[in-house]
């Protein structure tokens, strides 16, 4: 059985061909209990919709895929 770091890593890395289409990538830092430490690189990483990104876009798929307590926090 995955644990819960193994579920959100394998969905975070499905969800990266998204963010790869527009130029960009993700990274991640960490992942400790239900945060995520997230950093966004290429295109992405200077949107100034990064945050709209993350937010609304990746930790609402992991809330309401996996967990809905796990938050994402962006690295810089």
């Amino acid at each position: 059985m995955e644990n819960l770091a193994d579920k959100i890593t394998a969905r975070l890395n499905e969800m990266r061909q998204f963010l790869q289409a527009d130029g960009g990538d993700l990274e991640i830092v960490n992942i400790e209990g239900k945060t995520v430490q997230l950093k966004l690189r290429g295109a992405c990483g200077g949107c100034p919709h990064a945050t709209m990104t993350i937010k609304n876009g990746l930790e609402r798929v992991l809330r309401e895929e996996i967990d809905p307590e796990i938050t994402i926090e962006r690295v810089l």
